[in-house]
């Protein structure tokens, strides 16, 4: 085991196509670590230490920054197959063969990227808050919520990823102090990752013939988490992921938008361990 945290583990770097990864790894070294992909604009200190550390007790945990994102190198690319085949480069840089990985909002793109170009590196996949290919966006509130003005500024995230409820705002309070609770923090993102996310997520979301059919190729078992009012990904697009992927089981947890598993770490840890586990 581990005797690091998410708290006080240690950034190390990692070169794979000419880019060097930071990544931190952490947990009990035993048995398929999971990969964590992180949200728009999000770095390694965006993710809930009641999570990644509740996880950690039976696996290792390993976060990242994905190419041009916050204190890794190189250029943000703006689609996310792209960031997939970066990811998986990461991940085979780390000599890893098999892993599981786990995406939440967009990091739930790139996870399924990863699944479909890495084949039979991925093992098991986790899907928060997310959804497929040409989506409709229209019920979205992302745009309202990411254009508002918040004080203090981290305040922003209680309208992405929690409902306006008593106990799902307090809730988001608890999480926001475990999330920045550590004091060695990883620089916010640039500009450049900014605009380069979120042309990929016009690509993501543009319309398509057959936009579902890429699912049914995405064979790992997969179980799909959301909350039941998700305000930046429509929560119906979670059971279109539940419906199209062959071998998928779906979570909705209530009271909660999304960043459920945020507002449920310990329900979400309990019930992530036992389908990675099974």
């Amino acid at each position: 085991m581990s005797s690091h945290t998410h708290h006080d583990a240690p950034t190390q770097y990692v070169e794979a196509n000419g880019i060097r990864f930071a990544y931190r790894r952490f947990g009990k070294k035993a048995g398929v670590p999971v990969v964590f992909n992180q949200h728009y604009t999000g770095t390694m200190d965006y993710w809930d230490p009641a999570v990644t550390d509740g996880l950690a007790k039976d696996r290792e945990v390993i976060l990242f920054n994905n190419a041009g994102v916050s204190s890794s190198s190189g250029v943000t690319p703006s689609s996310f197959q792209e960031m997939g085949a970066n990811a998986i480069a990461f991940i085979r840089a780390l000599g890893l063969q098999q892993v599981d990985v786990l995406g939440i909002s967009i990091g739930g793109f790139v996870a399924q990227e990863i699944a479909l170009q890495g084949g039979d590196l991925v093992r098991k996949i986790i899907l928060v808050g997310t959804g497929h290919r040409g989506q409709d966006m229209t019920a979205s509130r992302s745009n309202a919520i990411f254009s508002g003005t918040y004080d203090p500024p981290e305040h922003l995230w209680l309208d992405v990823h929690f409902k306006p409820t008593e106990s799902s705002r307090k809730a988001g309070l608890a999480f926001l102090e475990r999330k920045w609770r550590r004091t060695d923090r990883d620089p916010e993102v640039s500009e450049q990752t900014i605009a380069a996310q979120g042309e990929a997520i016009g690509k993501w979301v543009t319309p398509e013939a057959d936009s579902l059919a890429y699912l049914k190729s995405i064979k790992q078992p997969t179980l799909v988490v959301q909350g039941s009012d998700d305000a930046i990904i429509p929560t119906i697009h979670s059971l279109t992921l539940q419906h199209e992927m062959p071998d998928a089981q779906l979570i909705v947890y209530p009271d909660s938008g999304h960043g459920s598993i945020y507002q449920y770490p310990g329900l979400f840890v309990m019930h992530a361990t036992t389908f990675l586990d099974a």
